[in-house]
């Protein structure tokens, strides 16, 4: 009995003993063993064998201990070279995500993963991985691939015979005469057929057709008509429109209560205010018409939709001159000519007969060095370069070459150009999947 009591103290004392060994060899051999699967794998891929290859390194990736990158990169390699079969892209892609998301994810990784999705023609996917990476690690090269590419664009192939700027995520078309709506990247909104349309505003834009003056919603449906004699008007914003009668302008809400003031010509509403004339002279009034800036001058410099004011700003002309008033006041220099601000950008100003652009607090910040230019819309300004137009970023540089007749202001990632087909809408890339700045 003892002798046997003696012989299971010792068998357990061995698989005691045994298991240890087994808990510490495992531990420690995990990193031994990655590398045992890479070797192997190497040896594969040496002899052009690389299907056989990809489970070892899947199996060496999936541990995780000292060689799991190694593991990882090899296998990558092995992905692309194998991208004719199965599904060996979405393992690349895959394994790029996965790396990507971690915290110690370098730049490297997502340098990799733009510079794939570039070649391949994915423009979006690589600006989604480059604004990923730029907000995680903060890399100078990852931006400067950015701004390389941030600015590539793709034609709508929709076109009309005219379109107007942009206004909010609608914008003025027009064709065979009569106007509509489309939507910011060109598609239709409203049909073609009145004679005028205004933006579209407060879930309506105003019409005229057959001499009537109405107001219609998103479903081109008839939600208010105006009962009066007015035979025009401008656009709507802020709910206000301009409204012309014989003696003048005169300003309308959207359900066509019209106010008993009358100017000589009026502007659209911006930010709460627009300009009007009276007496021969143009200044800025608030919404309960009061003058910001008292009607004294020869002109309020408008855009084409008739709106003045942005960023507290707005640019008066007096004679051959143009004045910059922020808040009111005067600042700034003098100026030839000007376009007015947009929100949150620089507006285009004429000096020496050429075109730069200024903040708003008169200081340059582009050269005056082109033949014509907008205000920046968004963070791009369109510029003319002998007889075509393009775009500037911020900095300066041409990152849309000058191929356009005519164009107009970014807005929302959508811009109007005029090409050999018409009107129609670029748009940048990097807003295709709303992913844009």
């Amino acid at each position: 009995m003892r002798s046997y009591t003696r012989i299971l103290i010792g068998a357990g004392c061995v698989l005691l003993l045994l298991i240890s060994w087994i808990i510490v060899i495992s531990s420690k051999s995990t990193a031994e063993k990655q590398l045992i699967l890479i070797d192997q794998a190497a040896a594969l891929v040496a002899d052009d064998i690389y299907i056989l290859a990809v489970p070892l390194l899947e199996e060496a990736a999936g541990y995780n201990a000292a060689y799991t990158f190694k593991a990882e990169e090899a296998l990558k390699d092995l992905y692309l070279k194998l991208t004719n079969k199965g599904d060996f892209i979405s393992k690349y892609t895959g394994l790029l995500d996965k790396q990507m998301n971690r915290k110690d994810a370098g730049p490297e990784i997502f340098e990799e993963a733009a510079i794939y999705y570039l070649d391949e023609s994915k423009i979006t996917n690589a600006l989604e991985v480059l604004k990923a990476g730029i907000a995680k690690t903060g890399d100078a090269g990852l931006i400067a691939l950015y701004e390389n590419n941030r600015y590539a664009f793709e034609t709508i192939k929709t076109s009309y015979d005219y379109i107007a700027a942009i206004f909010g995520p609608t914008v003025q078309v027009q064709t065979d005469g009569l106007w509509g709506l489309a939507r910011a990247d060109g598609t239709s909104l409203i049909a073609c057929e009145y004679e005028n349309i205004s933006t579209f505003s407060y879930d309506r834009a105003i019409v005229k057709k057959n001499g009537e003056i109405y107001a219609v919603d998103s479903n081109n449906d008839r939600i208010a008509k105006l009962h009066g004699e007015a035979m025009d008007f401008g656009n709507y914003a802020d709910n206000c429109i301009p409204l012309i009668f014989d003696g003048g302008w005169r300003l309308s809400t959207g359900d066509f209560t019209v106010g008993v003031k009358v100017f000589q010509q009026l502007g659209m509403y911006s930010g709460g205010y627009a300009a009007a004339k009276t007496n021969g002279k143009w200044g800025v009034i608030d919404l309960a018409m009061k003058w910001l800036i008292p009607p004294e001058y020869d002109g309020i410099i408008q855009d084409e939709l008739g709106r003045c004011y942005a960023q507290n700003a707005v640019f008066a002309r007096q004679g051959g001159s143009v004045y910059l008033f922020v808040e009111g006041k005067q600042v700034g220099h003098v100026y030839e000519d000007a376009r007015p601000f947009q929100n949150g950008g620089w507006a285009a100003v004429k000096r020496n007969g050429k075109w730069g652009f200024i903040d708003t607090a008169g200081n340059e910040t582009v050269d005056f060095v082109f033949d014509d230019a907008l205000s920046f819309g968004q963070h791009l300004a369109a510029v003319k370069i002998d007889e075509l137009w393009g775009y500037i970023s911020v900095s300066g540089q041409v990152v849309i070459e000058p191929i356009f007749m005519e164009v107009k202001s970014f807005s929302g990632g959508n811009a109007p150009v005029l090409t050999e087909r018409g009107w129609q809408i670029i748009r940048l890339l990097e807003y295709k999947k709303k992913v844009g700045l």
